[in-house]
């Protein structure tokens, strides 16, 4: 028997067993059977195990374990036995009634009856096999089972059988019942047999398994019930399967150890109290996969919801962990980074150490890593960016969109603009917190675009994909009358703009497609296309084959991979299916609204995919750079309308509010305070915006719009709105005479405005009549009015006068010519040559620019007084006066010049008000200079221009350079302007040099061979020539290394194998000439021919290139340089030597230098700063404007150009139209100190220089026989230094 575990207390009042029937003998039918066994079970079941009397059941006890009833082949008798013997057990507890081999079999019994007969609630004896189960589990009469000799072997059973059987989807009661047995069995067991442990473990394996699952529910809850047990257990468990495993290199089986702890973990966290340290070793191994699997399986772990449980527990574990992160091999720290999306989520309280962790793999060395960082961010949902990541991580991110690696850029980009795409119906919503984590994105994505041409591409796909996506088709589930909402999409625009710089905006204005001429390459791309007919042509094979090679070659230098764009355009050319070019054209259709759009580009690309899905990735580029995607003609009624709805009333133009607002905007909405009214205001200076763009690059989009802006005009309280239609207008008129509006009372309207002292709206409303059908009469009249008032009014009525004139000069010369002489007249003697109120205290401060939004009336009124008389020459280009117009204002403004924005010497104007006229001077210089007849009379003073680019103010360097580099790019300027960016090197400020240097790149790169040739190789001459001029050459040792610095610029950005040998014919050749002007400048030239031959050789040699002889002649420009008198002088020249001797040298160090160290390029200044300028104690007007003394931009930054930016240069805003005001793009609150030099000063020097006699010159050979022992000396020193 089996020993008394607990002392039972008697019961006063013992009740004894009333049953008496036989359950064993010969010819006991089995009906009788079972109803002796049922009646025996009812009254068993009734009886109370504190009153019974234990000796009168001793005679059924015995009967009941007979073979023939256990045995028996009848269901119910086996079913009412097992209840009995349950009965029976619980009766006589806490003693066995049955020996150990009894128990052994009635265990076995019972088990056997359960898994058979327990199957559901409809089955036969249901009750019976519910009543043995719960007694078991009440009683724990099992518990016995674990003091049999084959206990362990029985036990193994019940927990296969019960975990077999809860699969049935039984009650809940009885998986309790099952699970109180399991639970009893482990707990009182002295050794949990490792098969049990097996069969527990084996419930876990499932990765999907869930609670809804019967068994992994039994599983679990026996586990936490246990855990204590367990523990010990399960950590050896794991310790023999990964050791013994690993050992064997069977990692299969070790993978499938660290998934089931994973599971364990999610479900029964305490059972792996053991566990935990040993994956904490596993981190440490030397053993490689083993290492991932640790790193692996704990962060899934980490990222539970019970990991700040586990970080709390094992820090040391955490901490580990963490440092996974900056582990040796690769593969650990991809898993490391592939886990961190769950910590991010669900262990809030370690942000801080989390985030330091993924800021630092931001910069991990390996590319994998960096993408798998940025990918992992694109994965995150809403909340969890907003709430557990900070911005200064995210702006990281972004920060990788400017990777060396493609494939980091792509998923940086990606990350960020779905991040912005899920954070958009918030932030429309003025959420503070969307607003502060995310609005910023739209400007970096923006910013990010000008470093090349494939981050670029890049930044186009996330705009179009995430920040200004087009809206999607209404799906055709969806309800009958669902249209593309236009409103929502324009106004997603609206308030993206919000947030964005200057800068930012130009860029998306790019991105807009509105700039350039019609039709553009794309268009003639699929007009070749049509041509070509897929190869079958009738006609001009050879000329429409060409077309097509033409324009695939200029179209596809704009793509990431230009190579294969050319490949994949070929590609679609081929195809030549006609559908696909119609809806290519549909796309591109400038008249196309955007419900047409949407369903063209779906139509599309769903058609080419079927055709030829490699093709796709290309032609959706194509797409976004050929279609009105983020503003077409559905976008100007929503425009009208918030202009509308953000009434102004003041008189404030677009130009001189954007910096003030744009600085604004972010800190008043981010901070939460987006009232309505503020917001209205902004979304209608956004669309002002964006109409004055389309005014200047795209009016046709206007076409089906001019009621509409007729309208609006009649508003004339909103003076925002006004401005913006009158624009509007006047640009469509301009661009088609029939939408001119010629109803009497829009026309009596707009000449109100023409008369009105608001100088923006007379502007655009004098622009309008101008295209008027009765324009002649109309002007006529204006001009008359004005010119007899000029005298009387004053102040902002005069500066909209004189814009009026502007206009007229330029668009009525007729008209404007009748009153020309009294016009300008009145503007030379009373407007430019007057003082402006405010001078002397202007010149007493160390400002020295203004801003539009602050320029007084008396400064506007010059400016626009440069403008008529330029744009009268412009007007007059072709008549048979044009020179004689044209000579005194091109003196005039050539003084401005000279004399630093006066036009007299000793004028006492501020540094404001020069720095305003040099700038408007200058540009309009450059705009007359494309004018064929006017361009040899302004070569003459190109120098000066040219100097412009060095002015002491940057906004004048960088206005000066837009408008260069947007004149050069359309090929209006004579070639000689191509070499005035080279100019920029020098500048203090890196977006003036990033500017030009971003205009040559693109423009080397792009332009036909011929035309790179004439403007950016031949003219190398002419920048030798410049330099020769400049106001601070000197040939000095010491002021050398700044001339060099010019030419090595130049060789960096335009030299290449295939021309360097022209470029050193070019300046051998500048030896055989002389200059124009002096024998002084001539010296100078040779000088900086010399100067140039040293470098070319450097850099040909640095790059490997072979210098070999020109085969070709080369004209030298006969404007600037004149023939040699005589042979004798020639060969006299080309024997000296013009470079002093210690220039000579220094350049003979700085190769030697080179060759040792290994460089790939010269430097040949850096190792010396430019020459100091002497700063001026108070700025004084003095004769020279050389830029010598270039001041610091102001404290305003903007987008540095870090690389040769890739893209088009031209493509910022900037003033192409001659009318609009010139410094609005370079406009900047902030001013820097003033560095002027002293003029005096300068002034002696320059004199010195050309009375300096050097004695005699050294032959050639001379010099070169001491750069080779100088050469040779430096050699020596560096070796003994060694």
């Amino acid at each position: 028997m089996v020993a008394t575990r607990t002392q039972g207390q008697s019961s006063p009042r013992k009740q004894k067993l009333k049953f008496r029937d036989k359950l064993v003998g010969k010819g006991l039918a089995t009906d009788a059977l079972q109803k002796k066994l049922k009646a025996l079970h009812q009254e068993l079941a009734d009886m109370d195990q504190e009153h019974v009397d234990v000796p009168s059941l001793h005679a059924v006890r015995k009967e009941l374990i007979n073979p023939t009833i256990l045995l028996h082949k009848d269901r119910g008798v086996k079913a009412y036995t097992a209840c009995c013997l349950a009965d029976l057990l619980r009766l006589y507890a806490p003693d066995a009634p049955y020996t150990q081999a009894e128990l052994r079999d009635i265990f076995q019994f019972f088990f056997r009856q359960l898994t058979a007969g327990l199957k559901g609630p409809n089955e036969p004896y249901y009750n019976e096999y519910f009543h043995l189960l719960e007694s078991l589990s009440t009683v724990k009469s099992v518990v016995l089972v674990c003091d049999l000799p084959s206990g362990d072997d029985l036990m193994v059973d019940i927990f296969r059988d019960f975990f077999g059987l809860v699969r049935r989807d039984l009650a809940k009661k009885i998986e309790l019942f099952m699970a109180d047995i399991l639970i009893a069995l482990i707990d009182e067991c002295q050794s949990l047999p490792s098969e049990v442990l097996e069969i527990i473990m084996a419930q876990f394996m499932d990765k999907h398994a869930k609670m809804d699952q019967p068994a992994y529910r039994l599983a679990v809850q026996v586990c936490n019930a246990t855990a204590d047990k367990l523990q010990r257990h399960v950590c050896q468990y794991f310790t023999d399967i990964i050791v013994d495993q690993a050992r064997e290199e069977r990692f299969e089986e070790v993978q499938s150890a660290h998934t089931l702890i994973v599971q364990l973990n999610r479900a029964c966290p305490s059972l792996l109290h053991n566990v935990v340290p040993q994956l904490e070793e596993e981190l440490r191994v030397e053993q490689l996969q083993l290492r991932i699997m640790a790193t692996q399986t704990l962060g899934q772990m980490f990222s539970d919801k019970h990991g700040m449980d586990l970080v709390q527990k094992y820090p040391t574990t955490w901490a580990q962990w963490l440092a996974r992160r900056n582990d040796k091999n690769v593969t650990i720290r991809l898993e490391w980074v592939g886990t961190m999306k769950g910590i991010i989520t669900n262990l809030p309280e370690m942000r801080k150490e989390t985030e330091e962790a993924l800021s630092g793999k931001l910069f991990d060395p390996d590319e994998k890593v960096r993408a798998a960082l940025c990918k992992l961010f694109s994965h995150l949902d809403y909340e969890a960016a907003l709430h557990h990541i900070s911005v200064d991580v995210l702006k990281g991110l972004a920060g990788r969109g400017l990777d060396k690696k493609h494939s980091v850029r792509v998923e940086a980009f990606n990350a960020i603009g779905r991040l912005y795409s899920l954070a958009y119906p918030e932030i429309e919503n003025n959420d503070p917190a969307a607003i502060q984590q995310f609005a910023w994105i739209p400007q970096t994505v923006l910013h990010n675009a000008s470093v090349g041409r494939e981050v670029k591409a890049i930044a186009e796909q996330t705009i179009a994909d995430f920040i200004l996506p087009l809206p999607s088709l209404p799906s055709s589930s969806s309800s009958k009358g669902a249209e593309i909402d236009e409103v929502a999409w324009t106004d997603r625009l609206l308030l993206t703009m919000r947030y964005l710089d200057e800068v930012a905006i130009n860029t998306l204005y790019s991105f807009s497609n509105l700039k350039g001429s019609r039709p553009n390459i794309y268009e003639k791309y699929v007009n070749a296309c049509v041509d070509y007919n897929g190869g079958v042509i009738d006609e001009d094979e050879e000329a429409i084959t060409e077309r097509l090679t033409i324009t695939v070659k200029t179209a596809a230098a704009q793509f990431p991979d230009p190579h294969k764009a050319a490949e994949d355009m070929q590609a679609f050319a081929k195809l030549n299916e006609g559908r696909l070019y119609k809806l290519l054209k549909t796309c591109m259709d400038i008249q196309t609204d955007l419900k047409g759009l949407v369903k063209s580009h779906s139509e599309f690309l769903r058609r080419l995919e079927q055709s030829s899905a490699i093709l796709v990735t290309t032609m959706s580029t194509f797409l976004r750079r050929a279609t009105l995607h983020i503003v077409n003609p559905s976008s100007i009624p929503t425009f009208v309308k918030r202009m509308q709805k953000g009434f102004e009333p003041s008189a404030v133009a677009y130009s001189q509010t954007q910096t003030q607002t744009l600085g604004q905007t972010f800190s008043m909405f981010s901070a939460g305070a987006g009232e309505p009214e503020g917001r209205a205001q902004h979304a209608a200076h956004s669309a002002q915006l964006w109409m004055a763009y389309v005014s200047k690059h795209c009016p046709t989009l206007y076409k089906a719009h001019v009621g509409e802006f007729t309208k609006a005009i009649a508003d004339e309280r909103n003076a925002r709105l006004v401005e913006a239609c009158l624009h509007a207008l006047a640009a469509a008129a301009a661009a088609d005479a029939k939408l001119a509006p010629s109803d009497k009372r829009t026309v009596e309207r707009v000449m109100r405005f023409v008369m009105d002292a608001n100088p923006r709206h007379a502007k655009f409303a004098a622009r309008l009549i101008a295209f008027s059908r009765n324009a002649e009469e109309l002007c006529e009249q204006v001009v008359e009015s004005i010119s007899d008032s000029l005298r009387e009014v004053e102040g902002e009525k005069l500066v909209a006068h004189i814009a009026v004139l502007s206009q007229l000069a330029l668009r009525a010369p007729d008209a404007f010519e009748q009153k020309s002489d009294v016009v300008t007249s009145f503007l030379v003697k009373h407007v430019l040559k007057s003082s402006t109120p405010g001078e002397d205290e202007a010149m007493e401060t160390d400002e020295d620019w203004v801003d539009d939004a602050t320029m007084p009336p008396e400064l506007r009124a010059k400016v626009l007084a440069l403008k008529v008389c330029r744009n009268r020459c412009l007007a007059h280009a072709k008549s048979d006066t044009a020179l004689e117009i044209a000579q005194p204002v091109i003196r005039m403004f050539s003084t401005v010049l000279q004399h630093e924005g006066a036009f007299l010497a000793d004028a006492r104007d501020g540094a404001q008000t020069r720095s305003r006229l040099r700038l408007q001077a200058a540009t309009s210089l450059l705009h007359l200079a494309t004018v064929e007849i006017y361009a040899p009379e302004i070569a003459k003073h190109f120098v000066s221009i040219a100097l412009a680019i060095q002015d002491p103010v940057y906004q004048v360097r960088m206005s000066f350079l837009n408008k260069l580099v947007a004149l050069l790019s359309k090929n209006k300027l004579p070639v000689q302007y191509n070499i005035v960016p080279f100019l920029s090197v020098h500048d203090p400020e890196a977006d003036v040099k990033g500017k030009a240097q971003a205009y040559v790149s693109f423009a080397v790169r792009a332009l036909p061979k011929a035309l790179r040739l004439a403007r950016f190789e031949v003219v190398f001459i002419r920048l030798l020539h410049m330099l020769a001029h400049h106001p601070d050459f000197k040939v000095e040792h010491e002021y050398l290394p700044d001339i060099a610095k010019y030419i090595q610029f130049y060789l960096d950005l335009v030299a290449s194998n295939e021309n360097v040998s022209l470029l050193f014919n070019i300046a051998l050749k500048a030896k055989t000439v002389r200059d124009s002007d002096s024998q002084f400048f001539s010296e100078n030239l040779y000088a900086c021919a010399e100067l140039a031959q040293h470098l070319i050789r450097a850099h040909a040699k640095a790059h490997s290139w072979n210098l070999e002889t020109y085969p070709g002649k080369v004209r030298l420009p006969g404007d600037i340089l004149r023939s040699l008198p005589s042979a004798e002088a020639a060969n006299q020249i080309l024997k000296t030597v013009y470079l002093p001797e210690q220039a000579l040298t220094w350049l003979a160090e700085k190769q030697s230098r080179q060759n040792q160290e290994g460089k790939a390029y010269p430097i040949l200044w850096q190792d010396k700063p430019r020459a100091a300028r002497k700063p001026a104690v108070k700025r004084k007007a003095g004769a020279k404007a050389n830029g010598s003394a270039k001041r610091p931009r102001p404290t305003k930054k903007r987008k540095v150009d870090e690389s040769e930016e890739e893209s088009d240069p031209s493509d910022s805003d900037g003033d192409e139209d001659e009318d609009e005001d010139g410094a609005n793009a370079a406009s900047s609150p902030g001013k820097g100190a003033p560095e002027d030099s002293d003029d005096d000063s300068e002034e002696e020097a320059a004199e010195d220089d050309g009375e300096e006699k050097n004695g005699k010159r050294r032959t050639r050979a001379q010099a070169k026989k001491l750069a080779k022992r100088a050469a040779k000396r430096q050699a020596k020193a560096a070796t003994s230094g060694d």
